[in-house]
This record gives C-alpha cells, sequence and structure tokens, in this order.
C-alpha cells in the first residue's frame, strides 16, 4: 500500500501508469480509481534459469526447501533400494547401474531374489564396515557412554563377522582346523608371569607334564599345628604309627610331616595313641600350612618305589588350626611305703625333690589292691621326695603305690615340601625323611632291645599267714559248731583201713557175674568210642569241604560289598569336592 501511494502521487494523469510485478510483490487489488493502472506480466511468461518464476519455485511444495536455508535442514541425494537394487537421483528419478555387470535378464523369480538377497549383504557388509569405522573414530572422549557402546556393539558385529568367515572358510570343524593351522592366537591362552622362580625348574621343565597353577590367600602362607580327624584307609594293609613321616596332600601343597595320633576321652583329653586304630577314626594333629577347616586330607607314606598294595595310607578332614597341641599322654609314678601307722604312711622313691611333692599336694594316689589315698605334704627327713600320705585303710608295706598324672606331648615341628618338579628324576630326586623301620631294613642293623623293655616271669614269694588265734574267752561263748575243733594227727592206721572183707561163695559167684558183665560193657563202650570217632572224622571232612566253600561264597559277597561301599564312597567324596 505504500508503494501505491507513493506511485499515485509521482503519476502522470495524462499518461497511462504501468506497474512493474516484482517477486516481492505479495498481493495486488485492482481498485476503480485506478482503472487507468496497467499491470506488466511478462516477467512472469520468461523462461529459463533465471526467471522470475524458477526463483520463486522452492518457495512452494514441489520446491527444494534446503536450497535456501542456512545448512541447518537436511538435504536429499542419490539413493537406492536395497530390496529392489534400483538406484533414483536426487529428484526422484530412477537411474540405471552401469556398474551393474552381472545380468539380470531371463532370471527367474527365485534366482533374481537370491541375486538381490547376495547384493544386499554384500553392500550391508560395506555399510557396517564404513560405519563401524565412523563409531571406532568416535571413540575419543571417555566420557561418552553412547560412543563407547557404539564401539563395542561395532566390535561384535566385525567379531560375528570373523567368526562366519571363518566357519565357512573351515568348515564343521572350524575352530580346531584353525589352530591345527594357525596355532593357539592371542585371545585363548593366558601368559602368565611368576618371580622368583628357581633355576632348577626351568632346567628340568618337561612340557610333556602339565603344571597345575593355583592362587593362596595370606592365611594360608603362615605354618601351624594343623589337628584333623583322621582314618587309616581301609585298603591300607598296615596301621600306622605315630611319629613315622607321611607325605600329605592338601589343596594345592604337598608336604611331608610327622604325625601325631589322639583320641578324645569322655572329659575331653586328647589321649595320646601309639597307633592308628583298625576301623574307627582317631584325631592327628601334625606341623604345617594352614588351610582352611573342612578341607579334605590325603595321606602317602612313599611316593617312590615298587610299594606292594594300596599307596594311599589313611584319608581325613582338617578340624582346627592352632597354635599349641592339646596332646597328652598318660604317666604312672610308682612308690613304695616306708612307715605305716594306721591308715598313714610314707611313701617314697614317687618323686625326686620337694619341689614336686609340692606341686602334687592333694592329688590322687592308689595301691594296687585298690586302696584310695592322698598326697599330704613333703617330709623333712629321709630320701628327697619322701611325702606323707593318708590312706582309705591300712596298707601294707609290700603294697605298690602309683600316681596317674598325664604329660603334654610335643608335636615335631617338621615340613619337607615336595619338591619333585625341580629335578630330572620327578619324586625319585625328591630327598624325603625315612621311617625307622625302613631305615633298619635298608642298612640291615637289628632293632634295639632295652632289657627294661623285655617281659619277665614275675615271680613271687609264698606269703604265710598265722593261723587264726581266737581267745578262750570269746570261744567259749561260741556254739559248738563255730568252736575250734583240734584234730591230732593219727600215727597208726584205723581200725576200718586194717580190716579185711572175706565173702561166701554166693557173694564170690554175684561179684564174678558183676566183673563179667562190666567187662563186656566195657568192651561195647569201647567199640562204640572207636566208630564214633571215625564217623567223626569222615563228618569233619564232609564240613570241611562245606566250610571251604562257603568261605569262598562269604570272600565273594564281601569283596562286592566292599566294592560297592568303594564307590559309595568315592560318589560322597566327589560330591563333597564339588560342593566345595
Amino acid at each position: 500500500q505504500a508503494s501505491q501511494s507513493t506511485h499515485r502521487k509521482g503519476r502522470n494523469k495524462s499518461a497511462m501508469n504501468v506497474i512493474e510485478l516484482g517477486e516481492n510483490d505479495s498481493s495486488r487489488m485492482m481498485l476503480e480509481e485506478d482503472s487507468d493502472m496497467v499491470y506488466n506480466v511478462n516477467e512472469w511468461l520468461e523462461e529459463g534459469d533465471d526467471c522470475l518464476i524458477e526463483s520463486i519455485r522452492d518457495k512452494f511444495v514441489t520446491g527444494n526447501w534446503g536450497s535456501g536455508q542456512d545448512g541447518e535442514a537436511e538435504e536429499f541425494d542419490e539413493f537406492e533400494d536395497l530390496e529392489t537394487g534400483e538406484k533414483y537421483g536426487p529428484n526422484g528419478e530412477v537411474e540405471e547401474d552401469e556398474s551393474d555387470d552381472e545380468p539380470t535378464e531371463g532370471m527367474t523369480d527365485a534366482e533374481l531374489r537370491e541375486y538381490h538377497a547376495r547384493k544386499k549383504a554384500s553392500q550391508k557388509s560395506e555399510f557396517d564396515e564404513d560405519y563401524d569405522e565412523s563409531k571406532k573414530g568416535n571413540i575419543g572422549n571417555p566420557n561418552d557412554a553412547q560412543a563407547e557402546s557404539e564401539y563395542v556393539e561395532a566390535l561384535k558385529r566385525e567379531k560375528e563377522a570373523r567368526l562366519k568367515r571363518n566357519q565357512e572358510e573351515f568348515g564343521a570343524d572350524g575352530e580346531s582346523n584353525r589352530l591345527r593351522f594357525e596355532g593357539y592366537r592371542q585371545g585363548i591362552y593366558c601368559r602368565i608371569r611368576i618371580d622368583g622362580i628357581p633355576a632348577e625348574f626351568v632346567n628340568s621343565f618337561d612340557p610333556t607334564m602339565p603344571l597345575v597353577i593355583g592362587g593362596l590367600t595370606p592365611q594360608e602362607t603362615e605354618r601351624g599345628l594343623i589337628r584333623c580327624r583322621f582314618k587309616k584307609h581301609r585298603w591300607h594293609k598296615k596301621i600306622l604309627k605315630c611319629n613315622d613321616p607321611l607325605v600329605f596332600s592338601i589343596g594345592w601343597r604337598r608336604f611331608q610331616s610327622i604325625p601325631v595320633f589322639s583320641t578324645e576321652d569322655q572329659n575331653g583329653r586328647y589321649r595320646y595313641l601309639k597307633y592308628t586304630p583298625e576301623h574307627m577314626h582317631c584325631q592327628a594333629t601334625f606341623y604345617g600350612p594352614q588351610v582352611p577347616p573342612n578341607t579334605g586330607i590325603l595321606a602317602i607314606q612313599r611316593l617312590t618305589g615298587n610299594l606292594p598294595g594300596f599307596r594311599i595310607s589313611a584319608t581325613g578332614v582338617v578340624l582346627e588350626l592352632d597354635a599349641s597341641s592339646k596332646v597328652v599322654k598318660k604317666l604312672k609314678l610308682v612308690g613304695t611305703p616306708t612307715k605305716i601307722y594306721k591308715n598313714t604312711a610314707f611313701i617314697s622313691g614317687m618323686f625326686n625333690s620337694d619341689l614336686e611333692v609340692s606341686r602334687f599336694e592333694g592329688a590322687s594316689i592308689r595301691t594296687v589292691s585298690g586302696i584310695r589315698g592322698q598326697v599330704k605334704k613333703a617330709l623333712r627327713e629321709g630320701q628327697p621326695g619322701s611325702f606323707r600320705a593318708t590312706f582309705e585303710d591300712k596298707i601294707l608295706l609290700s603294697d605298690i603305690v602309683f600316681c596317674r598324672t598325664w604329660v603334654p606331648v610335643e608335636i615335631k615341628k617338621y615340613y619337607n615340601p615336595v619338591t619333585s618338579l625341580l629335578s630330572k628324576d620327578g619324586a625319585e630326586g625328591w630327598r624325603a625323611m625315612k621311617p625307622k623301620a625302613l631305615l633298619h631294613v635298608e642298612t640291615e642293623t637289628p632293632i634295639e632291645v632295652k632289657p627294661d623293655s623285655i617281659y619277665k616271669p614275675i615271680e613271687r614269694k609264698e606269703r604265710s599267714f598265722n593261723k587264726l588265734y581266737v581267745p578262750k574267752s570269746i570261744e567259749g561263748a561260741l556254739p559248738f559248731a563255730s568252736k575250734h575243733k583240734d584234730e591230732k594227727k593219727r600215727k597208726k592206721k584205723s581200725y576200718e583201713s586194717k580190716r579185711a572183707v572175706v565173702m561166701e561163695a554166693d557173694e564170690k559167684k554175684k561179684f564174678t557175674f558183676v566183673q563179667a558183665v562190666n567187662t563186656i560193657r566195657n568192651e561195647k563202650r569201647a567199640k562204640r568210642k572207636e566208630k564214633n570217632a571215625e564217623r567223626r572224622i569222615v563228618k569233619s571232612k564232609e564240613l570241611a569241604k562245606k566250610e571251604e566253600k562257603l568261605d569262598a561264597a562269604r570272600k565273594a559277597r564281601k569283596r562286592q560289598q566292599h566294592r560297592a561301599e568303594g564307590k559309595l564312597e568315592a560318589a560322597r567324596e566327589r560330591k563333597r569336592l564339588r560342593g566345595s
């Protein structure tokens, strides 16, 4: 309207005004008062790239809206339909693929679908590679979570494509064939660096022997006393002796130590045992590296040598760890009485000094006959270690007095790890402690015999007791049956022993007949006894044959039973190991 007023003021009324229409004129109205105006539309009718219509073409829906912006809007470009394989230009026109060397003419529908699918897969793989490379390059910012996830996804796709190529190349046994040709590549094996390895380990390394690598907690690197529940294996022939060295396999370790066996009594005391029980558990205490409770234990006497029989000596489980031992051993202190006065007696030979007596004041003592007593105080006179004791009853000078005590047993702190990998000979090159019995056999030395340990026949003098003397005052008051009868020994024979019996004729006949009958009976009895003896011999032979058959059946049944029990125990052990 402002432009119209400007033109009106400057127009010439004598001549017809001509109004030029440009691209910025959005609207024009023909007014009655302006009927002498003429609009020039020649500019709208011009053709060419620089004409007015082409300049405003992008203002409409059919135009290119991105041409007039500052580069912020999305611009369209050529694109390709991956399903059909057709390419389109920027204006939507279909373009011919000049680089397509494979003709599609004469193909069936199935072949066309297969061709386009193969082409689509190859183009998609190229796109994924380009996309993955672009995403890998965007991982520069470590705080960008989206870029990191895209990078991981790109690596996954790359791995899947590589696995697919390997499967196509090597077939069904792809990984095994690939390892056969390529070897173990990076990512399949683990490289470990271990410091402080002895030079002997490298020199005697055997590549055909696998190595088991494990870890230890800080607690397991320390050593102490281990108490465990221990049992001799049922298939091991001999029982185990205390203080004989054994090779223990516990956890990751194998080492040799000296166990001490014990059993827990009703008072909670761990009593020392010289040998393991035949068919029972016992307690074993030995020195070694600390392990957690409920850890399984395997014990072997020797690792080398041709050992007959079953090699595993015993099995067990760890109960607790302790710094000190609670195993005690029974000790009997023996003494003899020197003076006796009623229920009091002076005892000597049990202790060596008054200090020991003062330590055992109030201790219970006992005689062999069962009379109980108690230690009172040490004596100032007499042999050192003598003391005064009181008993329930009067004892005799011939009685032996003993005191039962318990002394702690020292556990030998011996630890010898099995270093079979440090020698080329393996277990043969490892030097272990040998038991005393094996040393006697190897060196052919006789066993030391202590004279005091030999059992000797006990010689006791017959004790003569005085006759019972009853005072006459007391004897007079006793009844006749309880009175003492003095019968003197006869010097001559009595009349009954000297008289002779004379039989008559009838008595002689009867006596002779009875003798003949007794003789016949005795002969029959002797014959019957001989026949019974022969019959018993035959019967015993038959019973022996039956017993042999029964023994064979019993042995077979026991063998089956032991085999079944062994399998059950092995199954329980495997289950326990899987649970731990």
